[in-house]
């Protein structure tokens, strides 16, 4: 009897057994095939992970598959692996593992095959004769028709999302009746494009020439390269000299990036150097987009996959490289479902598939600085700035005893004049959106909570009103005090809103762009505003960590941080390290070019040893000395970590169940001698958001083994566990947010 073991999109983790269909060659059957199959009173989509001989269910209980979907596995031999082993370290469940993998269109009944049909923009009569000059006014249109007349051809989707060209900018182009949509049937989306490499266009310099002729020498092998180079060391000239030799080996690159606003800079730095397709990969795309970008990927038409997390899973046909830019950031872990970092899977897919892989990164983990002290991953260093660059010059603002004008000290505000006389932008950077964090009243001390959670509602003056930045409920804002009935209600604390409003008011003679969140929520903000900002257009920006990371911004020559004391005071234990990595991400968008670039750090601790420590003696310093500390503590890298979380409305339930847990961990450690610590149950640092209390149980070990063979017995107590029932639980391996 042969059974069919079928991963399918549920929270069980278990494998479900199906007979095979009455048509099926069980020859010819691979693993990594999607079927469909009944499951309850549901018809649901699956994957076959094995066929085997028995099952504990007597034939006549099982259910026959309804229909086997592919021919071919949708996944690689090794990606599929890596997908087993992400669901069993991750203590995930198989079939959504898979499913996380798979563009949406693939997780529906449908073939892994692209459309008949392609939309293209074409070039009318009148396009091709009009005078460029009449779209003077409007230099994005003349640019996408002055590219449809040199290349004498077509735009496609594809085409216009790598050169940035949004849609409004094609129908303006249709209203005049410039251009045309036309749906052309597809015939050359397997071609490959001809490989145009150009040459580059700067020298690179010593450091730079050694990094890249130590990955040269093994990019047919597995080897884990941390570029560890300042910001403005020209890290990403060396990616794309390494990438020119990968794609002229015939082969792949996938690039991951943290920020989805990073995605058109990256694509017109890359389509700049290489003529050939490339296909990007984020939230914001379409499913077709997304579907098509993931065939082209797997079929080696695309020769550089650019994307977020999600493309770690992206299938290659010839895999050359990873590289994954800014390797340090917290986006490369995902916060819910499967909690995978992709940097961590990154470097396991590169080593199965047998490429390097380049971690880049201003501002390195400890834990990749840890690794690279033993030897696991081999680090290079770029210690000086690209060109004529040179690092900037800090100035920390003793806020104690100043009079602030909107929460920003005389000095700082000196220095933005002073930079401004001079015709340099000034970015003020400010971790904290809305106008205020607090609303509060004057004569008895309210404050603004939010009802379904433990935090404070935060004050949005443009919108006038209250958000919850935590379940993003809103309200009105109250011209009383609910509790004294007084007309004292005010804003306490600096948002970004407010201190566009204060810089404004200093500054009137100069525009000022504010790029967070909120501002940038509409389809295209973002870009205009980057743009603006790369052009001089602003000169003054204003944002939060958004702007923090990888963007290039020549005419920056003052960074000020306006509140530096909230990494300073966590009580987390990686928020000393993520403070030094904001302030030099930060101020590395100072000075990248020949103008000498500031950074002003105002705080109320200005004597504060860490803080001390990275300015006088830089970040190897900083981390060595946190490094140490994390020794003594036994906490990562010198130990694995695992998080329990429990959430229930009923407060005491949560305790109750991981309470329960922990002594079930208790008992399991005595019984086997395992070196596992179980710190709690405890309620967590913000005890109830979006209406339901939160608890939370960690596990710590200094064996990553001791730890996932306590997780995987904890997984079958729990699944038995009457209080499970009661509550929404999940457990997340290496944890990098505890709150």
């Amino acid at each position: 009897m042969s059974v069919l073991r079928i991963a399918l999109p549920t929270p069980l983790r278990k494998l479900f057994d199906y007979l095979p269909p009455a048509d099926c060659d069980i020859q010819q059957l691979q693993p990594g095939v999607r079927v469909f199959v009944n499951f309850g009173r549901r018809k649901m989509l699956g994957v076959l992970v094995t066929v085997v001989n028995e099952s504990e269910f007597p034939r006549d209980k099982l259910k026959s598959v309804i229909k086997i979907i592919d021919s071919e596995p949708v996944f690689s031999d090794t990606l599929f692996v890596l997908l087993q082993w992400a669901a069993n370290y991750y203590q995930h469940s198989f079939g959504e593992t898979f499913f996380t993998a798979l563009p949406s269109m693939l997780r529906e009944d449908r073939p892994a095959k692209l459309n008949q049909y392609k939309t293209h923009w074409c070039l009318t009569e009148l396009g091709r004769k009009i005078s460029i000059t009449e779209l003077s006014r409007a230099p994005k249109q003349r640019r996408v028709l002055l590219l449809l007349r040199e290349q004498n051809t077509s735009l496609t989707t594809e085409q216009c999302l790598v050169l940035d060209i949004t849609s409004s900018i094609l129908q303006a182009l249709i209203k005049k009746q410039l251009i045309v949509k036309e749906e052309i049937e597809d015939t050359i989306e397997h071609a490959v494009a001809e490989l145009v490499i150009k040459p580059s266009p700067v020298v690179l310099n010593v450091e730079q020439q050694e990094a890249l002729d130590s990955i040269k020498q093994s990019i047919d092998d597995f080897k884990v390269w941390l570029l560890y180079g300042v910001t403005g060391s020209g890290k990403t000239e060396v990616y794309l000299q390494v990438i020119a030799e990968v794609l002229r080996a015939g082969k792949q690159a996938l690039v991951l990036i943290p920020e989805i606003a990073l995605t058109p800079q990256t694509v017109a730095r890359f389509s700049e150097r290489f003529m050939t397709k490339i296909v990007v990969f984020h939230s914001k795309l379409s499913q077709t987009e997304k579907f098509k970008g993931w065939l082209a990927a797997r079929e080696g038409t695309a020769k550089i996959i650019i994307g977020t997390r999600s493309a770690v899973f992206t299938p290659m046909q010839n895999p050359g490289i990873i590289i994954i830019d800014e390797a340090h950031d917290t986006s490369f872990k995902q916060q819910n479902g499967l909690r995978y970092s992709a940097r961590n899977l990154a470097v396991l897919r590169a080593q199965r598939e047998k490429m390097p892989i380049i971690l880049g990164s201003a501002t390195p983990t400890l834990e990749s600085l840890y690794n690279a002290d033993n030897k696991q991953y081999q680090m290079l260093r770029l210690r000086k700035r690209a060109g004529k660059a040179i690092p900037p010059t800090f100035t920390v603002v003793d806020m104690r005893q100043q009079k602030l004008s909107g929460g920003l000290a005389a000095e700082l505000l000196t220095l933005v004049g002073e930079h401004l006389q001079r015709e340099g932008q000034v970015l003020l950077f400010l971790n904290q959106r809305g106008f205020a964090p607090v609303l509060m009243c004057h004569g008895c001390g309210w404050f603004a909570s939010c009802r379904r959670c433990d935090a404070k509602m935060v004050f949005h003056k443009r919108l006038h009103e209250l958000r919850c930045h935590h379940c993003d409920r809103r309200e009105a804002v109250v011209p009383r005090c609910p509790d004294c009935q007084a007309e004292q209600i005010m804003p306490v604390g600096m948002g970004t809103e407010r201190l566009q409003q204060t810089i404004m008011a200093h500054f009137p003679n100069y525009k000022v762009a504010r790029i967070d969140r909120d501002s940038t929520q509409r389809k295209g903000e973002m870009e205009a505003l980057l743009d603006g900002a790369r052009d001089g257009k602003f000169q003054i920006l204003i944002g939060t960590q958004m702007l923090a990371k990888g963007h290039h911004f020549p005419g920056v020559t003052l960074v000020g941080i306006v509140n530096a004391d909230g990494g300073l005071l966590s009580a987390d234990f990686r928020a000393t390290e993520r403070f030094a990595q904001l302030v030099l991400q930060v101020a590395g968008r100072a000075g990248r070019v020949e103008r000498v670039g500031e950074v002003a750090i105002q705080t109320h601790q200005p004597q504060h040893p860490l803080l001390q420590l990275l300015l006088n003696k830089g970040y190897l310093a900083f981390t060595n000395a946190l490094l140490e500390e994390r020794k003594l503590a036994a906490m990562p890298p010198y130990s694995h970590l695992a998080l329990l979380r429990a959430e229930a409305p009923n407060s005491q339930a949560p305790l109750a169940f991981l309470q329960q847990i922990s002594l079930q961990a208790r008992s399991l450690i005595k019984n086997t001698d395992s070196h596992v610590h179980v710190l709690g149950p405890a309620p967590a640092p913000i005890e109830r958001v979006a209406g339901k209390y939160r608890a939370q149980l960690l596990l710590q070990s200094p064996q990553r083994k001791s730890l996932q063979i306590l997780l995987s017995q904890l997984i079958s107590l729990i699944s038995n566990d009457k209080l499970s029932k009661q509550v929404r639980w999940s457990i997340d391996v290496d944890p990098i947010d505890m709150v």
